[in-house]
């Protein structure tokens, strides 16, 4: 019985995935929800790229003519934006190879 249902599981699948709606690509109908809209000006020997998602801004990368970017990121959607030398949280995942086949 169990065989039976894996297998009738196993035809069906292909027809349960080929009903999902298909994605549709970012800007193609005028939609861009999801997507980061990113605003893009030169100030003061900088530039500064702006990013919001559905009209809110949420960071800010600034690229000083001579030196290294930086990002200014509001954490907590309160309008508070705190500055960061990077987006890298520095926590690193461990990838040891406990066993191979």
């Amino acid at each position: 019985m169990r065989t039976l249902l894996l297998l009738l599981a196993c035809l069906l699948t292909p027809f349960a995935l080929a009903a999902e709606k298909p994605p549709t690509q970012p800007g193609a109908n005028g939609d861009s929800a999801g997507q980061p809209e990113v605003t893009i000006s030169q100030e003061a020997g900088q530039q500064v790229e702006e990013y919001r998602a559905n009209g809110k801004l949420y960071m800010i990368k600034i690229t000083p003519k001579h030196g290294v970017p930086y990002y200014l990121v509001d954490e907590r959607g309160d309008g508070k934006f705190a500055r960061q030398e990077s987006l890298d949280s520095g926590m690193r995942v461990p990838r040891w190879v406990l066993f191979t086949f």
